[in-house]
């Protein structure tokens, strides 16, 4: 749409012009949106931490919309096959990627060839939370503690192995970081998703994962932890030590938040971002994910888009020092 400006037009009429006219057309994107079902992208297969909080979400988050919201599980190549997916969508906020610290920090310098840029094809609508990693084998294995596993594998180098949702994802590079603080030799074996490298963990396929969303499998006594990768006790697993404790120094969180693709209108994520956080702030919401050992987070766009980008520059040292190759 064009619009001709009188010859004698001041340049404050035609800004106010402007300005009627910019809002009318961000009005309009409002009234229209939403009006069919939206969409979250999970670049990961079904049943991991990722996956659960997707679809935490998307009950509260229809009823606020008054539309349906739906899960999408893309998963491959730690995270990146389905955020390759998502940043080809249209930017017209019927499409969410729940975007994590592995797919939109640690990505970039894991992979020569990543599909899209971690910054420039993304539009940040809130951080979610942040989940720390546990260290968990399966409820028949022979270690009931951290120190045991490290002897064991210091005694027998290359012969255990630890599961990942995949290359470049929390649980990879948490395994990297282990073997360098602990000074061992374990195999990384991965798999698409946190929920299949869980089967085979609990099926002993696997001996130990370091993972986030594992507690229902611990609390249902498939699995044991042995120690868990913050600075504190969880107060969802008050009786597991960290791994400072633990003698093993090291910490290790992913982190979680809705994306948007490039250029998203500007009115649809003050929508999406305003819903998002009043559902965090929900007693209900709240507790399902402190129960899942989460900090409970939220933000404005703009915060989450300095986070992302101080995330990008911090992973850098992280992977280089992980010893993780780079694809």
């Amino acid at each position: 749409m064009t619009h001709n400006f009188p010859a004698g037009a001041t340049l404050a009429r035609r800004r106010a012009v402007l300005g009627g006219l910019l809002a009318l057309a961000s009005t309009a994107t409002l009234a229209a949106w939403p009006d069919r079902p939206v969409k979250i992208v999970v670049p990961w297969a079904a049943g991991g931490a990722t996956d659960q909080i997707a679809r935490m979400l998307s009950q509260p988050l229809s009823q606020a919309l008054g539309v349906a919201v739906v899960v999408e599980n893309k998963g491959g190549a730690g995270g990146v096959i389905g955020t390759q997916a998502f940043v080809k969508e249209k930017p017209d906020g019927y499409t969410l990627l729940l975007a994590t610290s592995s797919t939109n920090a640690a990505a970039p310098h894991l992979y020569a060839k990543l599909g899209f840029d971690p910054i420039a094809d993304f539009t940040p609508v809130t951080t979610l939370c942040a989940i720390p990693n546990v260290m968990v084998v399966p409820a028949k294995s022979p270690w009931n503690s951290l120190k045991d596993l490290v002897v064991a594998a210091k005694q027998s180098p290359g012969r255990y192995t630890y599961g990942s949702a995949g290359i470049g994802g929390s649980q990879h590079l948490a395994g990297a970081q282990f073997k360098t603080a602990a000074g061992v030799d374990i195999r990384h074996v991965p798999y698409k998703g946190s929920g299949p490298a869980a089967q085979d963990l609990i099926a002993g396929h696997i001996d130990m994962m370091i993972d986030t969303g594992s507690l229902g499998s611990i609390r249902g006594g498939l699995l044991r932890p042995l120690a868990v990768a913050s600075e504190k006790r969880l107060p969802a697993l008050p009786n597991v030590p960290t791994f400072a404790e633990a003698g093993t120094p090291m910490v290790a969180s992913a982190w979680y938040g809705l994306m948007l693709p490039a250029h998203a209108p500007a009115d649809v994520v003050a929508r999406l971002n305003a819903e998002v956080n009043r559902i965090l702030r929900t007693p209900e919401i709240r507790d399902r994910l402190v129960g899942m050992g989460a900090e409970v987070w939220g933000s404005t766009p703009a915060e989450f888009a300095k986070f992302n980008a101080a995330e990008i520059s911090r992973y850098e040292a992280i992977v280089r020092d992980s010893g993780a190759p780079k694809e």
